[in-house]
């Protein structure tokens, strides 16, 4: 059987696709990106997109159907900024920077800025552990309803 023929196996395939290119390129890759790289039918891949973004794996831009999040990784410029050497993600809120520096599993550095005062905010992992830092994670939304609003949370 190809991955055109069974759903699981290509959602699998692509969804592999899109997390290696966050991590090996910083960016999403694009629909007509993803068909071409894995010789795939467009509507293929664009419908596999759209069964991943239903399981929460991605979230998809409104209108485009291309990549917006793909947790712990935006797809657009965020205020956390993941910097690991000459590498640079961006995450979706400070946990989601921890996530990436996690899963890039190199030395990292997430800053932000205070949403409230502005004042610069960064936390260093070395050796894959978390430095000594401190500070206040608020989340004003509880965990059970952030898929209902997955981008603002």
């Amino acid at each position: 059987m190809t991955l055109q023929q069974e759903p699981e196996a290509l959602d699998r395939e692509i969804r592999r696709f899109i997390y290696d290119r966050f991590i090996t390129h910083a960016k999403a890759p694009v629909l007509a990106e993803a068909a071409q790289a894995l010789s795939l039918p467009l509507a293929s891949v664009s419908d596999s997109f759209r069964r991943l973004a239903q399981g929460h794996v991605v979230v998809l831009q409104p209108g485009s159907g291309e990549i917006l999040m793909a947790n712990p990784f935006s797809a657009v410029p965020t205020a956390f900024v993941v910097r690991s050497g000459d590498r640079t993600w961006w995450g979706n809120c400070i946990w989601d920077g921890l996530g990436i520096a996690a899963m890039v599993g190199t030395d990292a550095e997430v800053s932000t800025a205070c949403p409230d005062c502005g004042e610069s905010l960064s936390l260093t992992v070395r050796d894959k552990t978390l430095s000594e830092a401190e500070g206040v994670a608020h989340f004003s939304v509880p965990a059970a309803r952030w898929w209902e609003d997955i981008v603002f949370t």
